[in-house]
């Protein structure tokens, strides 16, 4: 250190990666010089630099236009986009000690940068001024839409507050973003701190691709030659439905759905407590009556009503399906001589024996036929008959560990438009989950600039030089995921805050929900379901069975999911006072709206990360679901086309959705690809909860 501390500002900069121009193929980051001691002099430099530059445009005494105010600001904050870019997918996808201690550092530093900026009253007066005139501008539509967008946001970030309500906002930005910080590495810790080790007799019901599995997750916690569940969900599922031991899936559905609530230094209880106090009092400073009220506003559904009534919708038909389910299930634990009543930890292991029964289907008979590296063909396949798009592997760009693989993505007349990196499998260094983000975003602000695009699942990998299987869900894990990341590999919009993904969160779903309908498609996998070991096609016979049985389950899944939705929507919308004590709020409410006791909530309060970890999804999981309205109504255009690659239906998916990004309403692309608003019922004609299916 002391070293560093004599050198001057240039040599510190020669010498941290993340302050120098990138000497890699395509200016990717240099994932194998970047070390963990980089980061904080770089987002010193990045604040410093983004200070700066908003500076110059507030006290700019040209009067304000658009480019010296809108088009000023989008080009700011460069270097600032670029490291907390690396930063936060080695957060989240490759942490370690010293990674998750610079952000708790980072994490209210950056609120404390924002701040001040959100909230600058001069700079907010340029961008109401142009609001006000905006019609009589002359800017293109994406123009407008950039500068209402601007304007929404800087509104809601309390731009217009008294200097009092600024200091007190500015105050809550940087304690939730502390809150939520912790909230995440006390799940991750959770995590990391559990697993149980197999033994010869507890094996019983698993399969050899879960040992496989279960073995790989040993070696990659330094256990060569034991097997061991761990707490990702890919292990924890497919355990729960195959284990014939009951006594162990009870132990793992315990350790599961107590993570974040186990009474040690990484509980979560306290965290959502005053997190929901600091959100429910900045909604009010911000003249709502609720935090769910404020978030609600600037998205499709505008109120809490709204998607209350989306969700009570399905809601019902769900339940009444569950409980039904419940009873079979039941029945079927009594005629294999069963004394006891099902349980939550026995619902996936019942379900899948009856699933078995009545449709002559089980996922360890096609899950042989779900190779990791096919499923990646297949999405990429679909995305060329679809877009024209295509993906060669790259060896030479640098990555953040060993099993991620990057492909260079090119349009249909061969030109370069991104990098798509994947990072498939499961590790102690990685949370739990599935997500699309980027290291670049794509924009034509000052030249084309490509984005950069990462899909991080957390498969479970072969063991002994055996392939990844996937599961079903896994396989429309990965589907989904790839869909997110085509929206933000074909955005073609000119300004960066409207790229890809920046779209509302209710609408951000559609592109991801859609393309799962592709991986389930018999045309996909008649070519691309092959099994792992003799290279021989799905068999007919399976192919339909499979088909047959999608809509199997469906009512579990939907009251899982449902009811989580349903929660978080109750937290945000009464009295933070009333949920002072989580687990007697949240068993209230499942008691509210009958939640059948032997299924659990998908995301329980203290690992509900997409609410809690930060607030993109507060008050917006049933975000999912809204966005599963168009989805299904939305592949209703290729069957009627007759083709599931029609290139005009694709055409119009490619401009109205996927490379539109943020730049126009989302109702009216919805409108201009599918030529009318969504069918409601095609979500539950879907699922399979219309009355007339349901008999």
């Amino acid at each position: 250190m002391s070293e560093t501390v004599s050198k001057t500002a240039p040599s510190i900069a020669e010498e941290n990666p993340l302050l120098r121009p990138w000497q890699t193929p395509l200016e990717t980051p240099p994932f194998d010089a970047i070390r963990p001691e980089h980061f904080l002099p770089a987002f010193e430099r990045a604040f410093a630099d983004h200070t700066a530059e908003v500076d110059a445009i507030t006290h700019d005494p040209a009067t304000p236009d658009f480019a010296n105010t809108i088009t000023a600001l989008e080009r700011s904050g460069k270097l600032l986009s670029k490291v907390s870019a690396v930063f936060y997918d080695l957060v989240s996808a490759h942490s370690n000690p010293a990674i998750l201690e610079i952000d708790k550092e980072v994490s209210p530093r950056m609120a404390r940068h924002w701040n001040p900026i959100m909230m600058n009253a001069v700079l907010f007066g340029r961008i109401a001024q142009l609001h006000e005139n905006r019609k009589s501008l002359g800017l293109t539509g994406e123009q407008l839409r950039l500068l209402e967008r601007t304007y929404t946001r800087f509104h809601r970030s309390g731009a217009g507050l008294d200097e009092a309500a600024k200091k007190r906002m500015a105050e809550i930005n940087e304690r939730l973003a502390h809150l939520g910080t912790g909230f995440s590495h006390h799940l991750l810790a959770d995590e990391q701190e559990w697993f149980m080790e197999l033994g010869e007799d507890d094996r019983a019901g698993l399969s050899d691709s879960f040992i496989a599995s279960a073995k790989a997750a040993a070696e990659e916690r330094g256990m060569p030659g034991k097997a061991i569940v761990t707490l990702s969900r890919s292990s924890v599922e497919p355990f729960l439905k195959s284990s014939a031991r009951r006594d162990l899936r009870e132990k793992v559905f315990r350790a599961f759905t107590a993570r974040g609530d186990n009474g040690n230094a990484n509980d979560n209880n306290t965290t959502i407590v005053e997190i929901l106090a600091l959100r429910e009092e900045s909604a009010r400073i911000l003249g709502y009556p609720t935090y769910a009220a404020y978030r609600l506003e600037d998205s499709m559904a505008k109120t809490p009503d709204a998607v209350r009534g989306l969700l009570e919708r399905v809601w019902k038909p769900a339940r009444a399906r569950a409980l039904a389910d419940r009873d079979a299930l039941q029945a079927l634990i009594a005629e294999e001589g069963g004394n006891f009543a099902l349980a939550p930890w026995d619902w996936r292991y019942y379900a899948e024996k009856l699933r078995q029964a009545k449709a002559n289907f089980d996922d360890a008979a096609i899950k042989p036929y779900l190779v990791l590296d096919h499923m990646i063909e297949a999405a990429f396949d679909c995305a060329t008959r679809l877009f024209g798009v295509t993906f060669t592997e790259r060896r030479d760009i640098p990555v953040w560990h060993p099993d991620v693989r990057v492909w260079e993505v090119r349009d249909r007349e061969g030109r370069h438009k991104a990098l798509f990196y994947g990072d498939y499998f499961a590790r102690p260094s990685k949370r739990s989950g599935a997500w699309m983000t980027s290291l670049r975003d794509q924009q034509k602000l000052d030249g084309a600039i490509a984005p950069l695009v990462i899909n991080v699942c957390n498969f479970a990998k072969g063991s002994g030089g055996a392939p990844a299987l996937l599961s079903p869900d896994d396989a429309r894990t990965l589907f989904h995921e790839f869909g997110h990341g085509l929206h933000g590999m074909l955005s073609d919009v000119t300004y960066p805050s409207l790229s890809g993904t920046s779209v509302f969160t209710d609408f951000v779903e559609l592109p991801s929900q859609l393309y799962e309908h592709w991986q389930e498609r018999p045309e996909v996998l008649q070519r691309f379901a092959k099994h792992y070991q003799t290279g021989e096609p799905l068999p007919e016979d399976l192919l339909k069975r499979f088909l047959a049985a999608r809509k199997f389950g469906q009512s579990f899944a939907t009251v899982e999911f449902v009811s989580s939705a349903l929660i978080d929507l109750e937290f945000h919308t009464q009295p933070a006072s009333a949920s002072r004590d989580v687990r007697a709020f949240e068993q209230a409410e499942l008691e509210k709206i009958g939640m059948p006791a032997e299924i659990v909530l998908r995301h329980r309060p203290t690992q509900f990360g997409h609410i809690f970890s930060g607030d993109h999804y507060a008050s917006g999981y049933y975000s999912y679901m809204w966005s599963e309205v168009m989805d299904a109504d939305a592949f209703g255009a290729f069957e009627e086309a007759g083709d599931i690659f029609d290139p005009a239906t694709a055409k119009r998916l490619h401009d109205d959705i996927y490379s539109s990004g943020g730049s126009r309403d989302p109702e009216e692309a919805y409108i201009a690809f599918r030529g009318r608003e969504p069918e409601p019922d095609a979500l539950l004609r879907r699922r399979g909860l219309l009355e007339p299916e349901a008999a």
